[in-house]
Protein backbone atom coordinates (compact mmCIF):
# COMPACT_ATOMS: atom_id res chain seq x y z
CA UNK A 1 0.00 0.00 0.00
CA UNK A 2 1.41 3.41 -0.96
CA UNK A 3 0.75 6.76 0.59
CA UNK A 4 -0.40 9.27 -2.04
CA UNK A 5 -0.05 12.21 0.33
CA UNK A 6 2.20 14.81 -1.27
CA UNK A 7 5.34 15.66 0.65
CA UNK A 8 5.08 19.00 2.41
CA UNK A 9 7.06 21.78 0.79
CA UNK A 10 10.05 22.87 2.82
CA UNK A 11 9.28 25.97 4.83
CA UNK A 12 10.95 29.05 3.39
CA UNK A 13 12.98 31.03 5.93
CA UNK A 14 11.81 34.43 7.07
CA UNK A 15 13.96 37.36 6.05
CA UNK A 16 13.87 41.01 7.11
CA UNK A 17 13.47 43.68 4.47
CA UNK A 18 14.14 47.38 4.83
CA UNK A 19 11.25 49.36 3.35
CA UNK A 20 10.90 53.08 2.75
CA UNK A 21 7.21 53.97 2.89
CA UNK A 22 5.69 57.27 1.82
CA UNK A 23 2.36 58.19 3.39
CA UNK A 24 -0.07 61.01 2.71
CA UNK A 25 -2.58 62.65 5.00
CA UNK A 26 -5.73 61.06 6.34
CA UNK A 27 -7.96 62.10 9.26
CA UNK A 28 -6.70 60.54 12.49
CA UNK A 29 -3.28 59.60 11.07
CA UNK A 30 -1.35 61.07 14.01
CA UNK A 31 1.03 63.07 11.82
CA UNK A 32 1.95 66.62 12.93
CA UNK A 33 -0.77 69.20 12.13
CA UNK A 34 1.02 71.03 9.33
CA UNK A 35 2.67 67.96 7.78
CA UNK A 36 1.64 67.04 4.24
CA UNK A 37 2.77 63.43 4.67
CA UNK A 38 5.77 61.47 5.90
CA UNK A 39 8.46 58.98 5.05
CA UNK A 40 8.72 55.90 7.25
CA UNK A 41 11.72 53.57 7.52
CA UNK A 42 10.38 50.11 8.31
CA UNK A 43 11.89 46.69 8.94
CA UNK A 44 9.48 43.94 7.99
CA UNK A 45 9.78 40.17 8.06
CA UNK A 46 8.56 37.93 5.26
CA UNK A 47 9.55 34.96 3.13
CA UNK A 48 10.01 37.44 0.28
CA UNK A 49 9.83 41.19 -0.29
CA UNK A 50 6.26 41.04 -1.62
CA UNK A 51 5.03 39.45 1.62
CA UNK A 52 6.94 42.01 3.71
CA UNK A 53 5.37 44.85 1.71
CA UNK A 54 1.83 43.39 2.03
CA UNK A 55 2.20 43.00 5.81
CA UNK A 56 3.63 46.50 6.20
CA UNK A 57 0.87 48.13 4.15
CA UNK A 58 -1.82 46.24 6.09
CA UNK A 59 -0.41 47.32 9.46
CA UNK A 60 0.02 50.95 8.41
CA UNK A 61 -3.55 51.04 7.08
CA UNK A 62 -4.76 49.70 10.44
CA UNK A 63 -2.94 52.65 12.02
CA UNK A 64 -4.97 55.02 9.78
CA UNK A 65 -2.01 55.94 7.58
CA UNK A 66 -2.55 56.59 3.87
CA UNK A 67 0.18 54.56 2.16
CA UNK A 68 1.19 56.11 -1.17
CA UNK A 69 4.35 54.23 -2.15
CA UNK A 70 6.65 51.52 -0.83
CA UNK A 71 10.26 51.14 -1.93
CA UNK A 72 12.22 48.01 -1.02
CA UNK A 73 15.82 48.67 0.00
CA UNK A 74 16.79 45.01 0.46
CA UNK A 75 17.69 42.57 3.21
CA UNK A 76 20.52 43.06 5.68
CA UNK A 77 22.84 40.91 3.56
CA UNK A 78 21.87 42.69 0.34
CA UNK A 79 22.45 46.09 1.88
CA UNK A 80 25.84 45.07 3.29
CA UNK A 81 26.89 43.60 -0.08
CA UNK A 82 25.94 46.94 -1.66
CA UNK A 83 28.44 48.62 0.67
CA UNK A 84 26.02 50.10 3.19
CA UNK A 85 27.24 50.49 6.76
CA UNK A 86 24.59 49.05 9.08
CA UNK A 87 25.10 50.18 12.67
CA UNK A 88 24.43 47.92 15.65
CA UNK A 89 21.18 49.69 16.57
CA UNK A 90 19.74 49.18 13.08
CA UNK A 91 20.89 45.56 13.00
CA UNK A 92 19.25 45.02 16.41
CA UNK A 93 15.92 46.40 15.14
CA UNK A 94 16.12 44.12 12.12
CA UNK A 95 16.85 41.14 14.38
CA UNK A 96 13.85 42.09 16.53
CA UNK A 97 11.58 42.22 13.46
CA UNK A 98 12.77 38.73 12.55
CA UNK A 99 12.42 37.33 16.09
CA UNK A 100 8.91 38.77 16.48
CA UNK A 101 7.86 38.14 12.84
CA UNK A 102 6.73 41.74 12.81
CA UNK A 103 6.94 45.16 11.20
CA UNK A 104 8.94 47.80 13.03
CA UNK A 105 8.66 51.47 12.15
CA UNK A 106 12.16 52.65 12.99
CA UNK A 107 11.94 56.26 11.83
CA UNK A 108 9.35 58.78 10.68
CA UNK A 109 10.20 62.03 8.89
CA UNK A 110 7.21 64.33 8.31
CA UNK A 111 7.01 66.33 5.06
CA UNK A 112 6.13 70.03 5.09
CA UNK A 113 5.43 72.25 2.07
Amino acid sequence: MTDDTPEPKPKRPQLVFTLLVEVGRKPGDGLPDKATGAALMCYASGVDEAEAVRETVAILKEADLAVLEVQGLGTLDERRKAGEDIDSQEAALMARALDENSVIVAQMNPFYD
